[in-house]
């Protein structure tokens, strides 16, 4: 029976074996080392861990390391970003944030959004940014390029645009779950400054905004259905699903589709 105890051991070894001394400035005698790669001792010491802890690791002793050892295996070891997110799972542990926030769209996905058209889509990073928007996006919602892009937020244009103020039927729900979702990607991405600033921003311009804050809800909605009262073709409904590349997990695409017959013959008109 495979357990994560003994595949967490295996791949620390394997890990381990690996690298070679010679980048870490570490010498190199074949009578010496005995086995490929770097000894324990000193992936213990480039981690700052015990060695006794990594033999114990590397034997299957049930040990299940804490989230910062985890990270300071992760940078000893070198891991790629998928090996150190498998190693965190196998430890059943929380990663903390890497690198910095998508802030422009991934082109590959960019043109996904292109080639979705005429459906409405649009690509958004966790703070709800709009990185990437199609034409089918701009009439039925917004043309987010007549926003400057510090403007281009997902949650703040559903707060503080007239049109989308107008917009949504039932505008009281779609802001609720916004400030939920918004919550949720706060908690997952506390030290993003960006994001404080923004929730800062909403809380103190926006009343609205800082008593559902205050609520604490939170949610993770992929999927749902909106009511548009639209200017030029009237009411509209369109369900959404919003999808998470693997390859680029800080982007969300969301697309829309019409909810019924009428709706969708009101999308082939504005279309």
């Amino acid at each position: 029976m495979i357990t994560s105890t003994a595949e967490l051991a295996a791949f620390l070894r394997t890990r381990r074996e690996r690298l070679d001394p010679r980048d870490f400035g570490l010498p190199v005698r074949r009578q010496s080392r005995r086995t490929p790669g770097l000894r324990r001792e000193e992936v213990a010491e480039l981690a700052g861990i015990s060695v006794d802890y990594v033999v114990r690791l590397e034997q299957a002793r049930g040990l299940r390391p804490s989230a910062d050892v985890v990270e300071a295996l992760a940078g000893a070891l070198r891991l790629a970003p998928d090996e150190r997110a498998y190693l965190f799972g196998l430890t059943r542990q929380r990663p903390g944030d890497t690198g910095k926030p998508a802030t422009t769209a991934e082109p590959s996905l960019a043109r996904l959004v292109d080639d979705l058209s005429p459906r409405p889509a649009m690509l958004l990073n966790h703070r709800y940014d709009v990185l990437a928007w199609n034409a089918g996006m701009a009439r039925l919602f917004l043309d987010f390029g007549t926003l400057p892009p510090s403007r281009r937020n997902a949650i703040w244009i559903c707060l503080m645009h007239p049109h989308m103020r107008a917009l949504y039927v039932d505008r009281d729900r779609v802001v609720r779950d916004g400030v939920a979702h918004l919550r949720t990607a706060w908690a997952a991405h506390p030290d993003d400054q960006v994001l404080n600033d923004l929730i800062a921003d909403c809380l103190a311009g926006d009343e609205e905004f800082a008593r559902l804050w205050s609520t604490q809800d939170v949610k993770v909605n992929a999927r749902g259905h909106k009511q548009l009262d639209h200017p030029d073709v009237g009411l509209v409904d369109v369900e959404f699903e919003t999808l998470r590349p693997v390859q680029d997990p800080d982007q969300l695409l969301v697309v829309h589709r019409a909810a019924d017959e009428v709706s969708r013959s009101a999308l082939a008109a504005l279309l």
